[in-house]
């Protein structure tokens, strides 16, 4: 069969979308990898479907690279919210889109041909048992020095629907030019991890800005990672380098988010962009 999609990132985290409205995909998992493929598919960083729902305007169904489905991921999300906008599935604002995450609610910004999106993205879960990470004990795993990787490291565990160890890196540390696949797939693959993890390289410029490189289970480094940025804004706060109640700029390989941690969970912003529609033979 042909299949439409459309192309979209949010940046630089880029996925391929299919009307779920339109089609029934039988085997995502399977599709996820063949469209997947940077030189026999289409390229990304996976597969999103956009779905009817019975609870919000339309559901997200999230796959990985490798044919894993995820829960939640926030650049995704506001491509999704855009999608639906597009194809007047719902012309809703805010949008509600449902997830394995729950339900989350997502504003569009139109500046003429450009979109952008802030979604509310909860509320941060430190519990150990929740995210999940197996520690010798319950109490939150925040700066706290922990064997990982083949190695003692310093890490703070976040869940933003979804598992993140987030690491801060010295000042003088190159985070752009660092082997990340070395380490990164060392602590995605960790057995205190038992649903793998999501890993945050993060770099504090000034108190309202970090940098960070991200190694995601199931796709390895990806441009961007939007519950990772928020994780790691998350993180920065109960560590005491950033503020709370304070926008938050999170410099990414694909462009800048922009997080806010409030006592009611953490607000993203940034772009949704549509790259190209076409089809493709399965």
């Amino acid at each position: 069969m042909d299949l439409n999609f459309t192309k979209m990132h949010g940046c630089g985290n880029d996925y391929v979308y299919v009307n779920g409205f339109e089609y029934n995909i039988e085997n995502p998992n399977e599709l996820a990898v063949t469209v997947s493929d940077r030189h026999f598919g289409i390229g990304a960083d996976g597969l999103i479907i956009v779905c009817p729902s019975s609870v919000a305007d339309a559901k997200m169904r999230m796959f990985n690279a490798d044919g894993s489905e995820g829960k939640m991921c926030g650049n995704g999300i506001r491509c999704v919210a855009r999608f639906v906008h597009d194809n007047k599935i719902s012309l809703n604002n805010p949008l509600k889109i449902e997830t394995l995450s729950g339900i989350k609610t997502i504003n569009l910004h139109f500046d003429g041909e450009d979109c952008s999106a802030s979604v509310d993205m909860g509320i941060p879960v430190y519990e150990p048992a929740l995210i999940p990470v197996i520690d010798n004990g319950d109490k939150p795993i925040i700066n706290k020095k922990v064997f990982v990787g083949g190695e003692d490291r310093t890490i703070t565990c976040v869940s933003m629907g979804n598992p993140h160890c987030v690491i801060f890196v010295p000042d003088d540390f190159d985070i752009w030019n660092f082997d990340i696949e070395a380490v990164g797939k060392k602590i995605e693959n960790d057995k205190i991890f038992p649903e793998k993890v999501n890993t945050e390289f993060i770099k504090k410029i000034d108190n309202t800005h970090l940098e960070m490189r991200v190694w995601e289970r199931g796709s390895g480094e990806t441009f961007a990672c939007g519950t990772g940025a928020c994780a790691s804004v998350a993180a920065a706060c109960k560590c005491g380098l950033c503020e709370m109640d304070t926008d938050v700029t999170v410099t990414l390989r694909g462009g800048d988010l922009t997080i806010s941690y409030g006592e009611n969970g953490i607000t993203m912003t940034g772009g949704a962009v549509t790259v190209f529609s076409g089809s493709i033979n399965i």
